[in-house]
């Protein structure tokens, strides 16, 4: 149970009604004439956003009015659990499974706050009684998968190093009693994961392969890939301070894959979940893999490394490799992989890249249904040209600096068998400001709307 949403009503729940502009009007023609006056002296218009409090014969809080755009946006309610005084409020309206479910999802999101390091404030959030119509599965799961994406994000590296993120899969499969393997360091290249410790193998915390399984084996196969960079220096392409400073995100891709498992177990949905993290430090130092490097990989190709600062795809091509050899019924990876997708699309647009028309239409619209949006882009087959080498079988980036996002998503489609049907979701796991319900740091984007696509292709 949700601590931020209560079972039931109380005799110190205040009612709290959504109004929009258009409809304050029509409210207020049902009010008292005193409440009426006090709305409009206080100035409140039904602004999305704006509340205001009407006080009863005791001058305590009797009812709350806030101004929504519209009663089924998933973020009307966000903002209003950080913001109203601590106590229980119910929503006073009338409202479809739909609109009562967002309201809670939206409550529960805005609810979130990031502890780990600070005291609590004083001041704790409102809650909300259950709307009897909220579907109350479909809420927590997303709840706390998002959640769990914020809080893996949020953690810096010095607590988030490839073990700590090993740590959090296992606690994830002895929840849902899944089984969890992790292959560290030497091993990874005596199991032939190349790529993965070439990467991982400068830093002092070892790098490791993740990969957790649940499910019936003869349900069909559903696999998650996610980049598990838990710092990225650059390497020896060194960033500059500017680009590293949030640089602890970059296993943002890693944190969708394991919330999105959650989601999968929590819901018990009959597939064969596979969850596969290769998880490794960025660093310098004098082990570090070089520009020009040639590395083997697990499926045979060999790469010339042309900038150290693109490993994500170098560490997931390893990962998808091993993915695609099972023939799942879906492939999906996220990855918070090049700054182009966030110049072409912005933060809060993960971008889509998908060898099967049919997926990619299923994730773009569950992305419009469930307000977790994505957007597509091609993979160009005539930009694969710009990662050819000279000395290996592909670069893995090209020279031009053209279509950023879309030659990373052309370098792991090599990965991947043309039979296997697979999303790739180049995700910055970002928030760079607070708004209702998204608090500035980590967030979950296109996890939602995967987990849509999921439930309604094998639930």
């Amino acid at each position: 149970m949700l601590a931020t949403l209560l079972a039931v009503d109380g005799p110190d729940t205040v009612a709290l009604t959504p109004v929009t502009k258009a409809g304050l009007a029509d409210w207020l023609a049902g009010q008292s004439p005193a409440v009426a006056s006090w709305v409009k002296a206080v100035g409140f218009t039904g602004e999305a956003g704006s509340t205001v409090f009407l006080p009863g014969p005791d001058g305590a809080v009797a009812h709350v009015l806030a101004g929504v755009s519209a009663v089924d946006d998933l973020w009307a309610f966000a903002g209003l659990p950080s913001s109203l005084p601590a106590g229980s409020y119910r929503i006073d309206a009338a409202l479809d499974a739909r609109a009562a479910t967002r309201a809670a999802l939206g409550w529960a999101l805005g609810s979130y706050r990031f502890s780990r390091y600070k005291k609590p404030p004083e001041k704790g959030f409102a809650n909300l009684v259950w709307p009897a119509e909220a579907d109350h599965g479909e809420v927590e799961r997303a709840a706390t998968a998002t959640w769990l994406v914020r809080d893996l994000v949020n953690t810096p590296a010095c607590d988030m190093g490839p073990a700590e993120l090993a740590q959090a899969a296992q606690d994830l499969a002895a929840e849902f009693d899944a089984a969890v393997e992790v292959i560290v360091g030497q091993d990874l290249l005596d199991r032939d994961y190349p790529a993965v410790h070439a990467v991982g193998r400068a830093s002092p915390r070892e790098p490791r392969l993740i990969d957790l399984r649940w499910g019936n084996p003869e349900h069909p196969k559903v696999t998650i890939v996610g980049k598990g960079v838990c710092f990225d220096t650059g390497g020896l392409d060194l960033k500059p301070s500017s680009a590293m400073l949030i640089m602890k995100k970059d296993m943002g891709g890693a944190a969708h894959a394991l919330a999105l498992g959650r989601m999968i177990m929590m819901a018990g949905l009959p597939v064969r979940l596979r969850v596969l993290v290769p998880a490794v430090e960025n660093v310098v130092s004098g082990d570090s893999f070089k520009p020009q490097d040639v590395l083997k990989t697990r499926k045979g190709l060999t790469v010339e490394v042309g900038n150290t600062d693109a490993e994500g795809r170098l560490i997931l091509c390893d990962a998808l490799a091993e993915a695609d050899s099972e023939k799942p019924e879906l492939l999906i990876d996220f990855a918070t992989l090049t700054g182009a997708a966030r110049v072409a699309l912005g933060p809060d647009l993960p971008a889509l890249m998908c060898n099967d028309d049919a997926l990619a239409n299923d994730l773009t619209e569950a992305g419009t249904t469930v307000d977790d949006p994505m957007w597509r882009l091609p993979l160009w087959a005539p930009y694969r040209k710009g990662l050819d080498s000279k000395v290996a079988d592909i670069n893995n980036v090209t020279t031009n600096g053209f279509a950023g996002a879309i030659t990373a998503g052309l370098f792991l489609q090599e990965f991947v068998s043309k039979g296997t049907p697979w999303a790739h979701l180049d995700t910055y796991a970002w928030n760079g400001s607070a708004r209702p319900g998204r608090p500035e740091g980590g967030e979950a984007l296109g996890l939602r709307a995967a987990y849509a696509v999921i439930a309604k292709r094998f639930g």
